[in-house]
């Protein structure tokens, strides 16, 4: 019980530092730290596939191919808004 409530106490102050370090960064910096966040997902991707190929057992595949599929949305969602930060960006024709 002791390992858990240590657990806990350590998600929820890196929420709070999280949250306040994420509403300091002005727009410019948005985009680069985007890209930065999308290889830290391509980074998840490998080892979840890794976690759901080990066939360790039942649950290590269903979580696996979970995390697979959060972190793909995660990386497709990320290079898409990346993509339309730098359009804004472009000059016009």
């Amino acid at each position: 019980m002791d390992a858990f409530l240590i657990s806990i106490t350590v998600f929820v102050l890196a929420v709070f530092v999280g949250f306040e370090v994420i509403t300091k960064i002005p727009s410019t910096l948005h985009t680069p730290l985007m890209s930065g966040s999308n290889a830290i997902s391509g980074i998840t991707i490998v080892g979840a596939l890794v976690a759901a190929g080990s066939g360790a057992n039942e649950a290590a595949k269903y979580l696996g191919l979970g995390a697979v599929v959060l972190a793909t949305v995660n990386v497709v969602g990320g290079f898409l808004i990346t993509n339309r930060m730098l359009a804004m960006f472009r000059r016009k024709k």
